[in-house]
């Protein structure tokens, strides 16, 4: 039994040194055998004729189509608000409006791209940027493959020139400075230096636009987009070092001075020094008094949205609390709640509190529908999801009237003085996709108990005719089929 033994681990020793020295010399085991072996499986001169060869895939760019009408689910469509003589000229108007702002917006470059499998080529799939007509390398462009007696590689754009910098006598590089540009070379690494010194540069100048580059070899072809974007300047607030340097409070006036002198008197209780700006349309303006208090009197009875405006654009601190002329600063008011949480995640733009009980939010349902009859939007009551770290806080599409907004993002979107009485959705519906917006429980503001005057009563609560032009306004602007709340 131990002859047998004995004899068994000696043949396993032998194996061993069979098989190291193998490795280490034989032609099969050889680097070069691999790669041919590798190669072999997709050489056309082992291929099984039975089995076809596979097409060249199609990668885009696909264009996305029109997107499918909306249903308006027993809501009157908007463009029933409209008069019938009216209707066809203005409907010629929006789709020629429609067709601008999809242009404005960068809609022709929305498209679809494919990524190969298995291909040779590496290039930069998302992040190049580049000037408008200024010269830039492309980084990360390169091709890994097997041996080949040539190796060619092809560039095309649309919206620029490529060329490569430094060639050298007896580097092949043909199409400099044009749309179509390609790489010979017998090697592989001079052609890859090549590539890394390969520049594109747009001729046509926008400041924010796209061109999509064709990178390909033998029957692999590649696309990745070049963002073209004129550089912005920065434009930043002075955070200060307390509330008072941080947020201003606004007021939109009209009527009601008895409630606003009590809404002043509260916040002067809790924030001696903080900027309040009101923007008043009274009838017959009176004279509102206090330390760091902007009053702006405004024509009369211009509206809510107008008044908006006018107070946003005197801001000068990094945010703004939206207040109404009848709200009242509790005890538990506390601006720095709202500031803790806007500094905290930057990319927020409103968080909205509760007046009272009241902690009014919604989302709002957008269908894109078809370019021809338009979009479709429902406001539901629900909030999106929990705003991560902080407990009762929700994301939303839109709040109560009573919040804090980064005074920048709500410039850009601003308040539609077409909307003069009755407005507050429709500011949420504008900023749709351009604020993130959140939802605060506990974010307390109080509600003053006061009975209404007729004649503020006759502004508040305008005649049927007003809803109907509102409806016209929407159907236009907003590019909407209908709209539902």
């Amino acid at each position: 039994m131990y002859g047998s033994f004995r004899t068994f681990s000696i043949a396993i020793l032998f194996m061993g040194f069979l098989f190291m020295l193998l490795y280490t010399e034989g032609n099969f085991w050889s680097k070069r055998s691999l790669q041919i072996l590798s190669f072999s499986r997709f050489s056309n001169c082992n291929r099984d004729p039975e089995i076809p060869e596979f097409l060249k895939p199609n990668i885009g760019p696909f264009h996305n189509g029109n997107p499918t009408p909306c249903n308006c689910q027993n809501t009157k469509p908007a463009n029933q608000y409209v008069s019938n003589n009216e209707l066809d000229d203005l409907q010629k108007r929006r789709a020629e409006e429609f067709r601008q702002h999809q242009i404005r917006t960068g809609k022709e470059n929305d498209v679809l791209i494919l990524v190969p499998a298995n291909t040779p080529l590496q290039y930069p799939m998302r992040g190049f940027r580049v000037t408008p007509m200024n010269k830039t390398l492309i980084p990360g462009l390169a091709l890994q493959t097997q041996k080949r007696a040539v190796y060619k590689v092809s560039l095309r754009v649309q919206k620029g020139v490529l060329s490569v910098l430094d060639v050298q006598n007896g580097e092949q590089v043909d199409g400099q400075n044009e749309k179509n540009l390609s790489i010979s070379s017998s090697s592989l690494q001079q052609l890859n230096d090549l590539l890394s010194k390969l520049t594109y540069t747009s001729t046509i100048y926008h400041i924010k636009t796209e061109d999509l580059a064709y990178f390909s070899f033998e029957n692999h072809e590649v696309i990745f987009p070049i963002e073209i974007r004129r550089l912005s300047v920065p434009v930043l607030f002075n955070p200060g070092k307390d509330v008072n340097s941080q947020v201003t409070v606004l007021i939109k006036a009209f009527l009601r001075y008895k409630e606003l002198n009590v809404l002043i008197s509260s916040i002067r209780q809790s924030y001696p020094k903080i900027k309040i700006i009101v923007a008043d349309d009274s009838l017959q303006p009176e004279k509102v008094v206090g330390d760091n208090i902007e009053h702006y009197i405004m024509p009369p009875a211009q509206g809510w949205f107008a008044g908006r405006n006018l107070a946003v654009s005197q801001v000068t601190t990094k945010y703004f609390l939206w207040v109404d002329d009848d709200f009242v600063f509790l005890n538990e008011t506390r601006i720095e709640s709202f500031v803790n949480i806007m500094e905290a995640v930057p990319e927020l733009d409103v968080v909205g509190g509760q007046v009272g009980e009241n902690q009014f939010f919604f989302q709002l349902q957008y269908e894109e529908g078809s370019s021809e009859e338009g979009g479709c939007i429902t406001r539901v009551r629900r909030t999106i999801s929990p705003l991560p770290g902080f407990n009762g806080c929700f994301f939303a599409d839109g709040v109560v009237n009573y919040f804090l907004g980064r005074t920048d993002a709500v410039r850009r979107v601003g308040f539609d003085p077409f909307l003069k009485r009755v407005a507050h959705t429709e500011f949420f519906v504008d900023g749709l996709g351009d604020f993130l917006v959140v939802t605060c429980k506990g974010l307390r503001i109080g509600h003053q108990k006061h009975g209404s005057t007729n004649k503020y009563s006759f502004y508040r609560h305008p005649p049927k005719s007003d809803s109907k032009a509102k409806m016209a306004h929407h159907f236009f602007k907003n590019h909407l089929k209908c709209i539902k709340y």
